[in-house]
């Protein structure tokens, strides 16, 4: 399955990894536990792992992202991981490598690299950098299992979506035959301050429901800033308050922000994936994000999921 990506790999010295903008538990796991992996089986390469952070996932990164300059991308390898679009990639510059590779499980956008392996029946871009350890024989150092494992439980709901299957749970009892403290990992992604159950409490209060079994919030600009934390908290961290209401099978968050409407749709029955592609966005049949224009283009949207709910009734 990964033939071209693991030639690829042995053949080049410098290795740099990319992955979408806003990085959730995924993103971060499949970057890291593969820099990891790569760093214990490839002593001689330089590993370099490039982007942006987010708050939320910082206790997985236990040294800084690279800083590095243009010049550290020739002669190089760029691997782009758990991202369907060329506009979701942190840091452009992997186009100055000279060669390209992606791996990804998201439903396919558009091509971005010269070798790519995608692959949606995988719950999570680190249960493919866990087949690919696996496939390749690498030894899979404890940090690098413990990311990955981190990242599966992120994608897959705790193992709870549609996407979990059987080859999930092999590649993550192949993990945990590493020692790393699943604990830790619960507590570092579960347990919250009390102004965030505090915030999520606000949040329930604002929910709204349509007779089409749609539930959503809208949360404007100025309600955004007031609440003091980031937009990536307010529109990914607060889409699953409305996730298991009885009778609701769609729901959407939109949050105003000063680059657009943040829209981020789950399903528990559909697939939504087609009408966050109508609007510039992607993802998954069942989860998916967009960045949209106006409020009123959010509104649309929101008509878009409710025809969906009646016309799969």
């Amino acid at each position: 399955m990964f033939e071209e990506i693991y030639g690829l790999i042995r053949e080049y010295p410098r290795i740099i990894l990319h992955r979408h903008k806003n990085p959730d538990g995924d993103a971060l796991g499949a970057q890291l536990g593969l820099k990891l992996i790569l760093a214990e089986n490839y002593p001689d390469k330089e590993i370099l792992a490039v982007g942006d952070m987010t708050p939320r996932y910082a206790f997985m990164v236990t040294v800084p992202m690279d800083e590095i300059a243009d010049a550290a991308y020739k002669g190089a390898l760029s691997i782009v991981l758990d991202t369907s679009a060329k506009a979701l990639i942190s840091d452009d510059r992997y186009l100055l490598a000279d060669a390209t590779a992606r791996i990804d499980h998201h439903i396919f956008v558009e091509q971005i690299a010269a070798a790519e392996v995608t692959d949606t029946s995988f719950e999570s871009c680190c249960g493919m950098i866990t087949a690919l350890a696996m496939e390749c024989g690498w030894r899979v150092p404890s940090a690098a299992a413990k990311a990955l494992y981190t990242g599966m439980i992120t994608d897959s709901g705790r193992f709870r979506y549609d996407c979990t299957s059987a080859r999930t749970f092999r590649l993550a009892s192949f993990l945990m035959e590493q020692s790393f403290s699943t604990t830790d990992i619960y507590q570092n992604l579960y347990a919250d301050e009390l102004f965030m159950l505090q915030l999520r409490a606000k949040y329930t209060l604002k929910i709204q429901t349509a007779p089409e079994g749609v539930a959503y919030i809208y949360t404007s600009a100025d309600e955004a800033k007031g609440y003091g934390v980031s937009d990536f908290t307010l529109s990914r961290g607060m889409v699953n308050v409305m996730s298991d209401i009885c009778g609701i099978h769609t729901w959407v968050n939109f949050t105003e922000t000063e680059s657009g409407v943040l829209c981020e749709i789950r399903s528990n029955r559909y697939n939504i994936n087609p009408i966050a592609t109508k609007y510039g966005g992607g993802g998954h049949q069942k989860a998916s994000g967009a960045t949209l224009k106006s409020k009123a283009e959010a509104m649309a949207l929101l008509e878009d999921l409710k025809s969906l709910s009646e016309e799969s009734t």
